[in-house]
């Protein structure tokens, strides 16, 4: 176990934790496969595949879970633009996909960039944690309106 700034780190070997490559190893035929239970999103009931909920699910519901213990605890989370950047990025391209409007979206900080669609839609600039945040209806400083009402599954 390692400690480092009052944060307690653990190896996911010494915790029992399985290998992440394990998901990639679930079968097509199981990953086609629609979720019994239609999901609620943005008033909508839509089916869900065994593949989208391993594959998208399992990764932003734990990042987004990172996300709210610090909050809670008041620390700052430790993020990166090759870990967090990729999985903002993926949560952005959902949002743009599901909303399906023209937009330009600045995000700051070490998960952020800047993503675009069209040519004459609004123009936003916020923290990249915030607005996932947002768009998964947790607490967030970022006021939720036109197209950041769009909700995006965690």
């Amino acid at each position: 176990m390692l400690a480092h700034d009052h944060q307690v780190l653990v190896r996911p070997e010494e915790i029992g934790l399985p290998d992440l490559g394990g998901r990639r190893r679930t079968p097509g035929f199981i990953r086609r496969r629609t979720i019994p239970v239609l999901q609620e999103m943005n008033g909508a009931r839509e089916p869900w595949t065994f593949g989208y909920l391993i594959d998208v699910i399992l990764t932003r519901d734990p990042w987004m879970h990172r996300l709210d213990i610090a909050a809670a605890t008041g620390t700052e989370p430790r993020l990166t633009a090759d870990h967090d950047g990729v999985i903002v990025a993926d949560v952005v391209a959902e949002w743009a996909d599901r909303h399906g409007k023209d937009f330009e979206l600045t995000l700051t900080g070490p998960a952020g960039g800047t993503w675009r669609a069209g040519v004459n839609g609004p123009s936003w600039t916020l923290d990249a944690v915030d607005f996932c945040r947002a768009i998964a209806r947790r607490p967030a400083s970022t006021t939720v309106d036109d197209l950041l009402n769009t909700e995006v599954p965690y």
